[in-house]
């Protein structure tokens, strides 16, 4: 519980200017790497190019300890496809690509609306930090810290973490022809869960995606990245 109180306090110092320093990465250099892992494991282009841009600069800031994985949840995509990508940016390899739900009043096949708001039951878009594995409610859970006021940093009171369930499934998708929905928290597999967090707890990367230009004009850290067609 220390340490989570530690990590908090420790984001909560991070203000809207320390986005507008020079990523360490080249800008041409982020648009190669992210054509290269689009066509690799076919992640769209746009996803890939955001996710890249905020890794680095959240990387910059010192933000990032567990450096090795970028998480990326795609909600331009179904639910019945598996739209979470977990990348190793070490060895450009992925070793996790899954079902992730999205919240229930976000929509049903897509997630089309967002929120920041407690009891919306919407996802909301934007770049995470993860924090450290508790037994909640769900199991075993991973902490997750919005990094972007007024976009998703409302998440400790609203409770949004990430955890399994047992409406992420293929049987789900059999059944009803998407997965269930959550209260905005981006639940994946129950029987994936354990993996998943153990190697992207401690302070890794995760972007929630969406074709949402409210997000894009709103975001901070992704400011000045061009759309790709």
């Amino acid at each position: 519980m220390k340490k989570s109180v530690v990590l908090l306090l420790a984001l909560s110092f991070v203000t809207l200017q320390s986005y507008k320093t020079s990523p360490v990465v080249l800008k041409n250099e982020i648009e190669v790497n992210a054509s290269i892992l689009a066509d690799k494991f076919n992640i769209d282009n746009q996803a890939i190019l955001l996710a890249l841009t905020g890794y680095e600069k959240l990387k910059e800031q010192g933000l990032i300890n567990n450096q090795r994985y970028l998480t990326i949840v795609d909600f331009s995509k179904p639910s019945n496809e598996e739209r979470l990508y977990i990348i190793d940016m070490y060895n450009n390899e992925l070793p996790v690509q899954t079902y992730v739900a999205h919240g229930r009043n976000s929509g049903t096949l897509f997630a089309t609306k967002f929120s920041n708001k407690q009891r919306s039951n919407q996802s909301s878009l934007g770049f995470y930090i993860t924090g450290m594995p508790y037994k909640g409610k769900h199991g075993r859970s991973l902490e997750l810290f919005g990094m972007e006021r007024g976009i998703n940093d409302n998440v400790k009171q609203r409770a949004i973490v990430l955890h399994g369930a047992n409406y992420v499934s293929n049987n789900f998708i059999q059944h009803t022809g998407y997965i269930g929905r959550s209260q905005g928290c981006p639940a994946v597999p129950n029987n994936q869960i354990n993996d998943i967090i153990d190697i992207i707890q401690g302070q890794s990367c995760l972007f929630i995606y969406a074709e949402d230009q409210s997000y894009l004009n709103k975001s901070k850290i992704i400011s000045n990245v061009p759309t790709t067609s």
